[in-house]
């Protein structure tokens, strides 16, 4: 489908150039367009045009089916106990650094947790305890216990989904 929308322009374009070409250059093409092209060909290009402005954002919408402009399924799921809790504390302590698109947090500084693979809850607490890689670049033990053990439940629960 993503070819076709990519396509389908250039083959616009393509027909476009293959008319100038054939007239004998730009400035025949534009005065065969605006003398004899009275008939047919004038309806047949605005055809065209119109028909590629209308059918290319229908063809792309349609392709999106139900999910265009919702938000994913963990996002709108609903949670409880530690999970809930984890959520809450996420969006509190890591939001602001780290990319989730479940909390639809959009932290710049800190690795983006859609990404990174498999995320296990230890995976999660251990870089909770040591701060990230242990480079410095996040504050060690931001979190601690339970705390720390939710964040990690929620984080490998929705990570990547």
């Amino acid at each position: 489908m993503e070819v076709a929308v990519f396509l389908v322009p250039w083959f616009i374009v393509g027909i476009g150039l293959l008319y100038v070409a054939f007239s004998g250059g730009p400035g025949r093409a534009r005065q065969n367009y605006l003398t004899r092209g009275k008939g047919i060909f004038r309806y047949a290009i605005l055809g065209l045009y119109v028909g590629a402005g209308l059918v290319v954002p229908a063809v792309v919408i349609a392709a999106g089916g139900e999910n265009v402009g919702r938000q994913g399924a963990v996002s709108s799921e609903s949670l409880e106990g530690d999970l809930a809790r984890g959520k809450d504390l996420f969006r509190e302590s890591c939001a602001s650094c780290h990319n989730l698109d479940a909390v639809n947090a959009r932290g710049v500084t800190g690795p983006d947790l859609d990404e990174l693979g498999v995320v296990e809850p230890d995976r999660v607490i251990n870089s909770i305890r040591i701060g990230g890689t242990g480079k410095l670049q996040m504050p060690a033990g931001l979190l601690e216990g339970e705390d720390a053990e939710a964040v990690a439940a929620y984080v490998s629960k929705v990570a990547g989904q």
